[in-house]
């Protein structure tokens, strides 16, 4: 019950920062809250399906940018669910590495705020 309710807030609190970043950044546009929504979670299944591929394919390229080249990676994560959608559009590939960075930074601090409030206590 803790962790669906974990995954609900996380993804509702995604599409917010997905929100965000449109509004900080206008290289990126969203429809409305509802193509948030879409777009976190078509977003988080592609970071959970192709990112790992992706960087186990791109592994010697990541270590000789030492580790640079993730941003790539996590931009074209970003443009790609931007080109599955039509609520949630990305102009270019240098707004999809912006997008991918305000995200990120994002959804760390999400990541923190949901860590501290959902610790165990034991």
């Amino acid at each position: 019950m803790l962790c669906a309710m974990k995954f609900l807030l996380k993804w509702l609190l995604s599409a917010v920062a997905l929100l965000a970043v449109a509004y900080l950044y206008h290289g990126v546009q969203l429809r409305d809250f509802s193509s948030a929504l879409v777009a976190a979670l078509v977003i988080g299944l592609l970071n959970l399906v192709v990112r790992p591929v992706l960087v186990l394919l791109t592994l010697p390229v990541t270590v000789l940018t030492l580790g640079l080249f993730l941003f790539v990676i996590n931009a074209l994560i970003f443009w790609f669910a931007s080109g599955l959608l039509s609520g949630f559009v990305v102009s270019s590939f240098g707004a999809a590495i912006v997008g991918s960075l305000l995200y990120s930074l994002l959804g760390m601090v999400i990541e923190s705020a949901l860590g501290g409030l959902f610790r165990r206590r034991g």
